[in-house]
């Protein structure tokens, strides 16, 4: 089992640096400030768990940076992620959309920081306030395209091309500019596969000169070359996306 993710509230940033989730920097500034006051940001270490499967979320986590990963496990032991989020989303649905508990069990995978905010006060703003209401259906919509095109790829698609779109994803929610901080248990827990298949994969792209890897960490060296070589479903993600959220606000104005 994980460690808890330890609550470490560090306050909250002036200027633009407050915006860095995209869904909180969509909101126009009024309901921005009416969540303010509740929001705490929180660090997040690797293996961090934020609800096992079977138990509510107290809270509900905007990442500013890293990144949050959805797991579903067999009676066996077994697990495959289902769903990842970073700096364009929040982890927490099953929490907003009033389930009882998660299905599947979140935690943090790269480390980052977090804002987060009380389940309750989060969905009593959205039940009174239509923009925030609007601009988290539209993310929960996109979430699910997500899922719906990783269930695709993971079948449709080569192992060398789904580490490759995992690694984009995963990059464009990194602060820590090209190196991604990984471990091979990891990847193969993400992609689905045995460890052999991620060394394979992973050696198959750093042939390419695509990536420098070795044990924990992946630096990516084209990040053209990456995108050329994974499949479409980055490209689709991506898109979709930007066509489902509001453009950004600054909040501060």
């Amino acid at each position: 089992m994980g460690k808890r993710a330890r609550h470490v509230p560090i306050g909250l940033p002036k200027g633009s640096d407050v915006a860095r989730n995209r869904l909180l920097a969509a909101l126009p500034p009024a309901d921005y400030k009416a969540l303010e006051p509740y929001l705490e940001r929180v660090p997040l270490n690797v293996h961090d768990v934020l609800a096992e499967a079977g138990e509510a979320f107290s809270h509900i986590y905007f990442p500013e940076s890293g990144a949050v990963s959805i797991v579903t496990y067999m009676s066996d032991g077994s697990g495959v992620e289902v769903g990842t989020m970073g700096n364009e989303g929040m982890a927490g649905l099953p929490a907003y959309l009033e389930a009882d508990a998660s299905e599947s069990r979140t935690f943090c995978q790269v480390a980052g920081v977090t804002l987060r905010v009380p389940v309750d006060v989060l969905v009593s703003a959205a039940a009174s306030r239509p923009n925030i209401r609007r601009v988290l259906n539209r993310y929960t919509q996109a979430y699910l395209s997500l899922v719906a095109q990783g269930a695709a790829c993971n079948r449709l698609h080569t192992i060398e091309q789904r580490c490759a779109r995992w690694l984009l994803m995963t990059h464009d929610r990194t602060v820590d500019g090209d190196v991604l901080h990984l471990k091979q248990e990891f990847l193969a827990l993400m992609l689905g596969v045995r460890r052999i298949g991620v060394t394979i994969a992973a050696g198959a792209l750093q042939e390419a000169g695509l990536i420098k890897y070795r044990r924990g960490q992946i630096r990516i060296t084209d990040r053209d070359g990456l995108e050329a070589a994974a499949c479409e479903c980055y490209a689709a993600v991506r898109a979709r996306f930007d066509q489902l959220l509001p453009p950004v606000h600054d909040p501060w104005m």
